[in-house]
């Protein structure tokens, strides 16, 4: 499993197993979709004690996540706090794209595996093909059904996503397009989820015909990010304009324009893989 660096002296190991000797732990705790913080000091942050119990928190479940190491190394674990808990005074829960302005990449990102890992602990307690009750294994991050030996592992979605640019007589443009769920005025990359049998460069083209009309060529690998709402891999592309001008559907797209690289609209967070792809297009622009 990958080490996640975050400074020269803290860094995150993941592990299945926790320790025999556990002591002080970082909890990230959901109640559904949404992060236990502590706020006693003011700023959100991860709640750290030995048990949950310790907070006044009453974990439906927990899972042990890894070790983050550092100047005060803690063990991490998941959890699940049921919906109509009450919480203690001084902690809150939040949505995690509302911390995504108050706490770092690094601990978003824990914070998203934490949430992945603790939904599909929660999700998959019954075995899905003859509901029988299943069991947690200790060597791997899976569970087991006793009965039919059906394993079910943490579930991950990969999607697309992709920054398409085209050159007019004027200068370079990228294609953004503004999703009705978004917030008003705030445009983004065209991204969609994989389909079985599909490619992951078929995706990108069937996507971005699909949401805009316009086809694509030259698609190249960009990056990748986690991202755990609920559970994608967003697999990032550049590509180039090969042809169609922009048609919107009555899908889930309202409008899509070509931006130059000056005149662009609110655009998503910088935590965002869809951000980084807006922002290499611009220092592009700029060289």
């Amino acid at each position: 499993m990958p080490i996640l660096e975050h400074t020269p002296t803290m860094r995150f190991i993941p592990g299945v197993r926790a320790p025999a000797a556990n002591g002080l732990a970082r909890w990230y705790l959901y109640q559904g979709d949404r992060l236990i913080v502590d706020e006693h000091n003011g700023a959100p942050s991860i709640p750290v004690a030995e048990t949950p119990q310790e907070l006044g928190l009453a974990a439906v479940c927990t899972e042990y996540l890894g070790m983050l190491e550092g100047e005060r190394p803690l063990l991490c674990f998941s959890g699940c706090v049921a919906d109509e808990a009450t919480l203690p005074n001084g902690f809150a829960a939040y949505d995690l794209r509302a911390l995504f302005e108050q706490m770092d990449e690094f601990e978003i990102g824990l914070a998203g595996r934490a949430k992945q890992i603790a939904h599909w602990d929660r999700d998959h307690q019954f075995c899905g093909r003859c509901g029988a009750q299943t069991e947690l294994l200790t060597e791997e991050r899976a569970r087991r059904c006793p009965r039919c030996r059906l394993t079910s592992y943490p579930r991950i979605s990969p999607a697309i996503i992709v920054a398409v640019t085209r050159r007019f007589d004027d200068g370079p443009r990228i294609l953004l397009a503004r999703n009705h769920r978004f917030p008003p005025g705030r445009y983004s990359v065209i991204a969609g989820f994989v389909e079985a049998g599909e490619t992951l460069e078929d995706c990108v083209r069937r996507e971005v015909e699909e949401e805009t009309g316009v086809q694509v060529d030259n698609i190249r690998y960009f990056g990748s990010q986690p991202w755990p709402f609920p559970n994608s891999l967003m697999i990032g592309f550049t590509a180039e304009h090969a042809g169609g001008e922009i048609v919107v559907g009555a899908g889930e797209i309202a409008d899509a324009q070509w931006f130059a690289p000056d005149a662009l609209p609110l655009l998503p967070p910088k935590i965002s893989i869809a951000r980084r792809l807006i922002d290499d297009f611009v220092a592009r622009c700029h060289l």
